[in-house]
C-alpha cells in the first residue's frame, strides 16, 4: 500500500500546482511552459524504458492500488516531485474517463531533423497536415512495432502533445524519434541523406507491394480528404498507392501507414 502521508497530500481546485496541471490540458499553457502532460502507467513506463524522467507525478492511491501499483520508488524521483491527489479532484484533472489514476508532467521534445540519429538503412514515415489526434497515435504504435527510425510531422494542424494523441499512442510518443518540421526542409534533408521519398497518392500508376522498400525509405501520408499537397507529389522519387477493391477509394490514414510499413519490414526481412 502506498503511504499517503509520505507525500504532499492536494485536495483543492485552487491548489497552484492543480491549476498548473489543468493548464496543461490545453495547448496554449503547454507551449507556454514547453511541458506536456502523459497519464496511464503504460504510458509511464514507456516513457521510462525510452529515457524519459517525468518532472513531477501526481496520482490517487485509490485508482492505482486497483491497477497493482503500490510503490512510485521506480520512477527515482524526491518525494516532493510526487502528489497525492484527492480522488474526486483527480477525476478532474484526468482526462480519462476511466483513469488509472497516475500522471507526469514531461518536458516536450525539441528534436530536430538534422539531430535524427539513423540506421544504416533508415524507415522514416512522413504525416503531412496530419488532422487527428487518434491517427496521428496510431501511426506513432505503428512506428514504434516496426522500429521506424523516425516519424516527421510536416506542417500539423494538431498539437503533438494533444493527450488524445498520447493517449492512443499508449506511450509511443516516448519511444519514437519525432520532428515537426515544414514539408520543403524536410524535402531538402531527405534528399540530402538519399532516402527515396515514397508519396502515397490515389492517382499513382504503381502499387505499393511493387515498389522497392528495402533501400533506404521514406513513406510519405497525406490526409483523407485532400491527400498530399502537390509538393510532396512533384517532388517525390516515386507516387504508390494501396489497391482498392470495394467501392470506398481510401483508407484511414493510420491503417494505409502500417500496411505500407509493414510491406517494408517484410522485404527487409523482419
Amino acid at each position: 500500500m502506498i503511504k499517503s502521508e509520505q507525500f504532499e497530500i492536494l485536495t483543492s481546485h485552487q491548489n497552484p500546482k492543480i491549476k498548473f496541471v489543468t493548464e496543461l490540458l490545453n495547448s496554449k499553457g503547454r507551449k507556454k511552459h514547453g511541458l506536456f502532460l502523459a497519464e496511464g502507467l503504460r504510458e509511464m513506463q514507456i516513457a521510462l524504458k525510452s529515457g524519459f524522467t517525468p518532472v513531477q507525478i501526481f496520482f490517487n492511491s485509490e485508482f492505482i492500488e486497483k491497477k497493482g501499483l503500490h510503490s512510485l520508488s521506480f520512477f527515482n524521483l524526491p518525494k516532493y516531485n510526487i502528489f497525492e491527489v484527492d480522488k474526486n479532484l483527480f477525476s478532474k484533472i484526468a482526462y480519462r474517463e476511466d483513469t488509472e489514476g497516475i500522471t507526469g508532467i514531461f518536458k516536450s521534445c525539441k528534436t530536430t531533423l538534422e539531430n535524427l540519429v539513423l540506421s544504416d538503412n533508415p524507415l522514416i514515415i512522413v504525416l503531412e497536415s496530419v488532422e487527428k489526434p487518434g491517427n496521428l497515435g496510431a501511426v506513432l504504435r505503428t512506428a514504434d512495432a516496426a522500429n521506424a527510425d523516425a516519424v516527421i510531422i510536416c506542417d500539423p494542424i494538431i498539437d503533438l502533445y494533444n493527450p488524445n494523441v498520447i493517449r492512443s499512442s499508449i506511450g509511443c510518443i516516448f519511444s519514437k524519434q519525432i520532428v515537426i518540421a515544414n514539408s520543403q526542409e524536410t524535402i531538402n534533408w531527405l534528399k540530402s541523406k538519399n532516402i527515396s521519398i515514397l508519396s502515397a497518392s490515389l492517382t499513382a500508376t504503381k502499387f505499393y507491394h511493387e515498389t522497392d522498400l528495402k533501400k533506404p525509405s521514406a513513406i510519405i501520408m497525406g490526409t483523407e480528404a485532400d491527400g498530399l499537397s502537390d509538393i510532396w507529389l512533384t517532388q517525390c522519387n516515386e507516387q504508390i498507392k494501396i489497391p482498392m477493391l470495394g467501392k470506398i477509394d481510401s483508407l484511414n490514414v493510420s491503417n494505409a501507414t502500417a500496411i505500407i510499413v509493414f510491406e517494408a519490414i517484410r522485404q527487409r526481412g523482419f
